[in-house]
């Protein structure tokens, strides 16, 4: 169960991670911001990720 979630996280990471480079070129926002961008989404993702992982354990 451990791996199939760990598999199904990336390609979620990886999904997210491409809707925001084409936010970024869409929006022709500057380096500096898009860095943060990819940062702050990155960070809730994986929250959101673990989050979901604890539920689905415990349940």
């Amino acid at each position: 169960m451990f791996f199939i979630f760990v598999f199904f996280a990336f390609f979620i990471l990886f999904i997210f991670n491409s809707l925001t480079m084409r936010f970024c070129l869409q929006t022709e926002m500057g380096q500096e911001k898009q860095s943060n961008v990819f940062r702050t989404i990155n960070i809730l993702i994986t929250i959101l990720l673990v989050s979901s992982y604890v539920d689905v354990i415990y349940v």
